[in-house]
């Protein structure tokens, strides 16, 4: 019986583990100057009575990103500090007609859930192996497409005009990993032989893409 009880509390601290730890205050709006700050779980914070509504409001996600870049889109994020340690985050995502992209990338610390306000995009993940399975859905205004965490997921604007959608993540710092900068424009770069092997590519293939490597969209979801 004692098993039992140590297996389900293993089980509850992996959950517990599995999202931003719980703040133990009302708010932590953060700063950089210690000047005015006390800590509050191990994070600089400005003093609770000096707060204002500032501090949890941002303007500007009406504004429609730059697109001129190689994948054709740009994410925005929500700049406010009194996000600190409530283990959310929001950003817009702006894609330029005609297959602007937001590439194949992953986030180890959160899931998502994408709204479409604005265009038509082609939205999916890929499973885990051995699977490898891919959920996607062609989405339209209003609609919402779900990324558990953790997996490979991407959208692409399959309309004619430009395209928008809001995400919210649950985490203040969800990370990610675009596929193409990871594994053709590291730093250092990975050995081709290894890169030629895995993608089943000729080795001069992989230089080649790996001269060529991009820089990004500014991508955070």
């Amino acid at each position: 019986m004692e098993g039992g009880y140590l297996v389900g509390a293993l089980i509850l601290l992996g959950l517990a583990s599995a999202t931003d730890p719980s703040p133990l205050q009302d708010f932590c709006v953060a700063i950089n100057d210690a000047k005015n700050g006390v800590f509050v779980n191990g994070k600089l914070c400005k003093d609770p009575k000096l707060a204002t509504p500032e501090d949890f409001f941002f303007s500007g996600l009406n504004i429609p990103g730059n697109t001129s870049n190689q994948v054709g889109s740009t994410v925005t994020p929500a700049v406010v500090p009194g996000l600190n340690t409530l283990g959310i985050s929001l950003v817009r995502i702006d894609y330029a007609p005609y297959h602007g992209l937001n590439p194949p990338h992953t986030h180890p610390r959160a899931s998502e859930i994408l709204v479409v306000v604005e265009g038509t995009l082609y939205a999916g993940f890929v499973t885990s192996n051995p699977d490898n399975r891919l959920f996607a859905k062609v989405l339209y205004p209003g609609d919402v497409f779900v990324f558990p965490v953790g997996m490979i997921h991407f959208q692409l604007n399959v309309g004619s005009g430009n395209a928008v959608a809001f995400a919210a993540l649950s985490s203040q710092d969800p990370g990610v990993i675009t596929i193409a900068n990871a594994v053709f424009g590291s730093d250092p770069g990975i050995n081709p032989d290894a890169v030629a092997k895995a993608f089943q590519l000729d080795k001069n293939m992989v230089r080649q893409l790996q001269s060529r490597f991009w820089s990004g969209n500014n991508c955070r979801v």
